[in-house]
């Protein structure tokens, strides 16, 4: 329908649903009808009429209160605490002004359920704020802060947003022939840049906007963009979204450059994405500038990018154009990130992007959802879709860790992991825990360099998205595995320096995971001619970076430092320890695709290197009687 229309429907529906009560305005923000009044908590006193109202429009209603009739905040925090029960302890309350709502941290949220609805309905009745009780987590993260203070401070040009968006979603169909389209413009038969672009008759969906990982300690980082010169994309504001499968740089990490030229759409997320996206972009302009290095774009362009996220839960099913439907759900690689399903006009096509994926339960997450509704064409990616590419199970990569970290305190070495400050970093660090307390390792310090605090510290403000196990240790702070005391924050460059110099045995978790810049090059330059110690990959190593270059062999590098280049031997021992992967190895790959309720008819594999991308679409071909094919980077495929 169009935006007119919805708004004319829900106005006629509103007086015969909900009879005398008033409401103040009435407007579409992205893909939501959104109704304010000042006595929005009687609206919400009957779900089941909204819920028969967003029925009537087949759009989400959302009501909140008008800004007219909000209590003034500290008078609103001083009630709040009055209606709390005894004995519940509140670490924070924090007002969102674009959305009326006001989140309560609490150290217990178990204590107030039960009668958690009549506590909802006084707040929101003596404050008028849309009260959300939220656990108080365990590691207090500045870049959620950030994030709170900078939607709050840009809450009008939000809703201004929102409600321009509401009427692009709600245009007129164009006249014409439908048809599907996929444009791919980085990460095919290759690893980094990833970048698609889904069109239809109406719509442009870019899927996507990474950095190559080898361009990003280069002095043209601008190398290692998807091809945004692809006249499909232009004008840029003829794209309708942008849906990003996770934070990764490898995904994300050009995001602010479609800002800086000139793009001012939406970009749909999970909010643990937003939230770990900001960390990355943040700390990877800070290296760039710390380092005298180029960087593509810069803070302003990072600022808008966050005012233009449109947050979504996982299942929960939007529109994000006039004919595409969009649903993310887990797919288990890092904290919230997404296979992406895209239904596509009325039934008209379905695509299944899977993002990166591991289809597996890891010590952090679930294995990806298999769970999903039809699907005609599915995106795969084959990091480790070659012939030969099995790894162990988690439990061997934990006993294998194991091993070396005992054997480093034999030789009173030091024990290197680059890892990605998101995803393999929490893993090895719940393996570290654990062979601890069980006495498997000695207790020997294990420093934690670069984002790796701050990223954990954000994984433990999202629970919901973890494993149900992890949830409850988390949740109960006493058993908190991040919380161990073998844990060292390495918060200064003093500090890092009497790391250095330390004798050891300890182990140092330190970003980046590929080598390409961060802390772990410090770490390296002076622990590389020391044959004691270990340098141990728990992740992927892209062609043309670092860690590759030592993977293969190399026993000699140069190393930048701040002052100048440096060249180190490289002495000590090298030791891949698969298992940690947060990609899916060949088997499971099949294994998800075997478990999809309905089997695609076409298969196109992306996000491998070449040899890997086109063999593992042959095998797909061979095992599965589909369609399957490994596209180039510039090549568009008509699905429909």
């Amino acid at each position: 329908m169009k935006y007119e229309e919805v708004i004319a429907i829900t106005k006629e529906n509103l007086e015969l649903i909900f009879p005398g009560l008033e409401y103040t305005s009435l407007d579409m923000e992205g893909a939501n009808v959104v109704l304010y009044s000042k006595e929005s908590h009687k609206f919400l006193e009957d779900q089941e009429k909204i819920k028969k109202l967003a029925q009537s429009i087949r759009k989400r209603i959302v009501v909140r209160p008008d800004s007219s009739s909000l209590v003034d905040e500290e008078e609103a925090e001083e009630k709040i605490r009055k209606i709390m029960p005894e004995g519940v302890s509140i670490s924070d309350i924090f007002f969102e002004h674009d959305s009326g709502e006001v989140l309560i941290e609490v150290d217990d949220p178990e204590r107030i359920q039960g009668y958690d609805s009549q506590i909802m309905a006084n707040i929101r009745k003596e404050v008028k704020w849309a009260p959300r009780i939220i656990r108080t987590p365990p590691i207090k993260s500045a870049t959620i802060k950030m994030v709170r203070e900078f939607m709050k401070a840009e809450s009008e040009e939000r809703r201004k947003f929102l409600r321009d968006l509401g009427k692009r979603i709600s245009r007129d169909p164009l006249p014409g022939e439908n048809y599907v389209r996929l444009t791919c413009l980085g990460a095919w038969r290759e690893v980094g840049r990833a970048s698609s672009l889904l069109m239809t008759k109406n719509s442009k969906i870019m899927i996507d906007c990474g950095l190559d990982p080898a361009a990003i300690d280069t002095d043209d980082p601008a190398s290692g963009a998807p091809y945004l010169n692809a006249p499909e994309i232009w004008p840029l504001n003829s794209i309708d979204g942008v849906v990003l499968t996770h934070a990764h740089m490898d995904h994300g990490g050009f995001l602010p450059y479609l800002f800086s030229i000139g793009y001012d759409g939406p970009v749909y997320l999970t909010a643990p994405t937003r939230d770990l996206l900001l960390l990355l972009l943040m700390d990877y302009v800070k290296l760039g500038m710390s380092e005298n290095r180029k960087v593509p774009y810069k803070m302003d362009d990072i600022r808008k990018l966050i005012r233009h996220t449109v947050t979504l839960n996982y299942n929960e099913t939007t529109d994000i154009s006039s004919d595409v439907r969009v649903t993310l759900r887990n797919a288990g690689h890092i904290l919230g990130s997404s296979v992406v399903h895209f239904h596509i006009g009325e039934g008209f096509h379905n695509l299944l992007m899977s993002g990166d994926i591991k289809y597996m339960n890891s010590w952090l997450f679930n294995a990806a959802d298999s769970r999903l509704p039809r699907v005609e064409t599915f995106v795969t990616e084959s990091t480790y879709g070659g012939r030969n590419d099995f790894q162990p199970t988690r439990q061997e990569a934990g006993e294998r860790l194991a091993q070396i970290v005992r054997l480093a305190a034999e030789r009173k070495g030091k024990v290197l992991v680059p890892v990605f400050a998101v995803g393999r970093s929490q893993e090895v660090m719940l393996v570290l825990e654990e062979k601890y307390r069980l006495g498997e390792i000695p207790k020997v310090p294990v420093y934690l360099d670069g984002m790796i605090y701050e990223a954990t510290s954000i994984h433990t403000a999202y629970p919901e998205f973890l494993n149900s196990n992890l949830r409850d240790l988390i949740t109960r702070k006493k058993e908190n595995p991040f919380l161990s005391d073998i844990f060292v924050r390495v918060d200064a460059p003093d500090t890092r320096e009497e790391i250095v110099s330390d004798v050891g045995p300890l182990v140092v978790l330190a970003t980046s995971g590929m080598m390409n810049g961060g802390p772990v090059m410090e770490y390296l330059s002076n622990w590389a001619n020391d044959e004691r110690n270990f340098l141990v990959f728990v992740g992927y190593q892209a062609e043309g970076t670092t860690g590759r270059r030592i993977l293969s062999g190399a026993k000699q590098l140069n190393i930048r430092r701040n002052d100048g280049l440096k060249e180190v031997k490289i002495a000590l021992t090298v030791e891949s320890v698969d298992g940690f992967s947060g990609h899916s190895d060949r088997r499971q790959l099949m294994k998800y695709i075997e478990a999809l309720e309905f089997k695609p008819k076409r298969i196109l594999v992306n996000h491998g290197d070449a040899k890997n991308a086109v063999e593992f679409s042959r095998s797909l071909s061979m095992k599965f009687g589909v369609d399957s094919y490994a596209p180039y980077n510039l090549e568009t495929v008509r699905l429909r």
